[in-house]
């Protein structure tokens, strides 16, 4: 289990998996999520990349400086943002594509607006450009007193869960048991912080800085993320490839996989 030491501001540990050989390849989670998501993706392009997929500060296996402490930053989009940043300089490298879903999506953009020379591809995948596109419930989760009360009962937590999983991905059994086993490692802080700051992040006004190719990956069936998003990427990044799946929700990667992996790799061979 490779980890790794970042420094401050924002010290932590961050726990990554790595597969493959070749140019190198980030994977950025979304919210309750871990590294897991990415493990056939990244097992399939491995024969082709050098692959990396991180767990986001309070999720998976990575640890951040706001937990069990007053200081919550470690737990904003920014701040993963610049956890990314970190990854790459502590590992020695210098450029990468970096791929993202949902809220690592996001993170994604905001990593390319803010480090054009370190990303050298961005792609999201059901990701919200505005925070207004999330669903109601997960607005909410972003809100302390609302994720307290959340928290504190568990078997609140998991119904709210089981019902959702029915309609996030088709097999909804899997997902359950997925999302299951990724909020066993979620902490309270990580839980409503990354989410209040997803729900107020507005990429719009800064998608021109975007420069280097961009691929947007949206599902028709999507109930988490509203997938007219698609629409202000393609206005905000006029040369950006904007993928639609009528048969896919927030998770193309497990609606329609061989779609999807080879929407990916036909984008990650782009010169």
């Amino acid at each position: 289990m490779p980890l790794l030491v970042t420094e401050a501001p924002n010290p932590g540990i961050i726990h990554y998996e790595t597969y493959g050989r070749g140019r190198p390849v980030l994977f950025l989670h979304g919210w309750l999520g871990s590294w897991a998501l990415w493990r056939p993706t990244i097992e399939a392009l491995g024969q082709e990349y050098k692959t990396y997929s991180l767990d986001f500060w309070g999720f998976g296996e990575s640890r951040g400086s706001g937990e069990n402490s007053a200081n919550l930053q470690s737990f904003q989009v920014d701040s993963f943002v610049e956890m990314v940043s970190q990854f790459m300089d502590k590992l020695g490298i210098p450029k990468a594509a970096v791929v993202g879903h949902s809220m690592g999506g996001t993170v994604s953009l905001n990593t390319g607006i803010k480090y054009p020379d370190k990303v050298v591809k961005a792609c999201c995948i059901g990701s919200p450009i505005n925070g207004n596109s999330l669903n109601l419930l997960l607005k909410l989760s972003g809100v302390p007193a609302f994720a307290f009360i959340v928290w504190r009962f568990p078997p609140l937590l998991r119904m709210f869960l089981r019902i959702y999983s029915r309609f996030m991905a088709k097999d909804g059994k899997k997902m359950a048991a997925m999302i299951s086993q990724d909020v066993s490692q979620v902490t309270m802080e990580s839980f409503f912080q990354s989410i209040g700051t997803l729900r107020e992040t507005n990429l719009t006004d800064q998608l021109n800085k975007i420069t280097m190719p961009t691929l947007g990956i949206y599902g028709k069936r999507d109930i988490i993320v509203n997938p007219n998003q698609r629409h202000l990427l393609a206005k905000g990044v006029p040369h950006a490839k904007v993928v639609y799946i009528e048969d896919a929700g927030h998770f193309p990667m497990l609606d329609t996989p061989d779609l999807f992996l080879e929407t990916l790799r036909n984008f990650l061979k782009i010169k």
